[in-house]
């Protein structure tokens, strides 16, 4: 299995961001692969965009209904290509509910980890690292 198989059975996931010198966490529900990489998306408007630009490093937790949990620490970068916008929007048809410009929406943005590390977790297991794609 790997991080993102496990995102997509899970989708609810949590991220963590630094606000100056406050950990901040909320929701999440939308990944995708594109090139190899882990991909996320945010509004440029959000409180989240600001903390990601200031401080790339962040952290996901997810957790499985078998009782298994994901950690993914890493670094993010922005991607402002029109065709990872598109690529989100083929994949996700609920954000146009929420940006019915769809890919022209200049406020939707895409990230993705540059550099992270994911570890699966149980109860009953050692953690293990797996792949992110």
């Amino acid at each position: 299995m790997t991080a993102i198989e496990y995102l997509k059975a899970n989708p609810v996931f949590h991220i963590a961001t630094v606000d100056g010198t406050k950990a901040r966490v909320r929701p999440f529900g939308f990944s995708m692969s594109r090139n190899g990489a882990m991909y996320f998306c945010t509004n440029k408007t959000k409180e989240v965009y600001r903390q990601l630009v200031s401080n790339p490093e962040i952290e996901i937790s997810d957790m499985g209904s078998d009782m298994t949990w994901l950690r993914i620490r890493g670094r993010i970068a922005f991607d402002e290509s029109r065709d990872a916008r598109v690529q989100a929007f083929a994949e996700s048809a609920n954000l146009l509910k929420v940006y019915p410009k769809g890919a022209d929406d200049e406020t939707f943005v895409t990230f993705y980890f540059t550099e992270a590390v994911a570890t699966l977790f149980s109860f009953t297991a050692a953690p293990k690292n797996i792949p992110l794609v």
